[in-house]
């Protein structure tokens, strides 16, 4: 069993696409929303009955691989508090997926629009909240200032983009109604832009934490914005040729459970690819920090988190 407290063996099990995969594989397993109380704490005291050495014997590695996995679904890392339900990782494909069918619901009107981006945002801006880093305090005003930007920019573009449409008159009612599926995308794109921006800012005037091979708290710069294209995308063009088949055009009512399916599916498959293209923690050579940090660790390189 590697340590588990380990800084090299979490990022060396992270360095391939594949161990970075079965890593957010964990992370998003729902099953863990249904761990009670008691197994809760039977986890967090097997794992520090593993640091402290006190392990009583017959514990597989399996185990404590299982309660690491129960801890890290439930826990904020830096506090050690309870994450809100619907705010876990683990809760972000079966709560967000409803919000996902909402956004690329056909024939949307401008009320219903401005609603699922705003619920969306809002969504998104409290699973950051609560999965934030919390080794510094953060001003609730660079919170308020990200999730304002970030609604702004999405239901102000999503609803321009659909006037735009609506405006096109060469476009047919077919075309127009496919086209209009899409302007999610390009809405929460750019509100995730901005989101990230506002809320990260800091570390662009100020750097982040770097660690060397002893575990040194450095600082150094570092953005990262990552774009929902699969699970925005995937539904639409899906959707587009499910809806020609004569078992929908049948039977209209089975229109919206298989949206959700669709929904659920894309989310399900695209969300851990997509998070696991990088790896969290990376390593950068101590040559190009600046001097005064490149001076401070005897390293040859050092390792950051990038965030997710």
């Amino acid at each position: 069993m590697r340590p588990l407290s380990s800084w090299a063996s979490l990022a060396s099990s992270r360095t391939s696409f594949y161990g970075r995969f079965r890593h957010f594989l964990d992370i998003i397993d729902p099953r863990t929303l249904f761990v009670t109380e008691k197994r809760l704490r039977e986890a967090v005291q097997l794992l520090e009955d593993y640091k402290q050495g006190t392990l009583r014997p017959g514990v597989t590695n399996e185990q404590l691989w299982s309660a690491q996995k129960i801890k890290q679904a439930i826990l904020h890392p830096d506090t050690n508090e309870k994450i809100f339900m619907p705010f876990r990782m683990s809760g972000y494909i079966p709560f967000g997926t409803p919000i996902v069918v909402g956004l690329l619901l056909p024939n949307q009107t401008l009320a219903s629009t401005v609603f699922w981006q705003w619920l969306n945002q809002s969504h998104n801006a409290c699973v950051n909240y609560a999965n934030r880093n919390a080794t510094k305090p953060s001003p609730a005003s660079k919170f308020i200032q990200g999730y304002l930007g970030a609604v702004i920019s999405a239901v102000s573009i999503a609803v321009g983009l659909n006037v735009l449409v609506q405006k096109a008159n060469k476009f047919t009612p077919a075309t127009r109604l496919l086209v209009q599926r899409f302007v999610p995308f390009p809405a929460v794109a750019s509100a995730n832009i901005c989101n990230v921006v506002l809320m990260r800012y800091g570390e662009l005037e100020e750097g982040i934490d770097v660690l060397d091979a002893d575990g040194a708290l450095l600082e150094t710069a570092l953005t990262r914005v990552v774009l929902p294209m699969p699970i925005l995308v995937l539904p639409p063009i899906v959707m587009s040729m499910l809806e020609k088949t004569a078992l929908l055009q049948a039977r209209p009512r089975l229109l919206l459970p298989v949206h959700s399916l669709v929904c659920l599916a894309a989310f399900g498959l695209a969300l851990p690819l997509a998070i696991s293209l990088f790896p969290q923690m990376s390593e950068i050579e101590t040559s190009q920090l600046e001097p005064e940090i490149a001076r401070a660790t005897s390293s040859r390189t050092v390792v950051y988190n990038k965030g997710l």
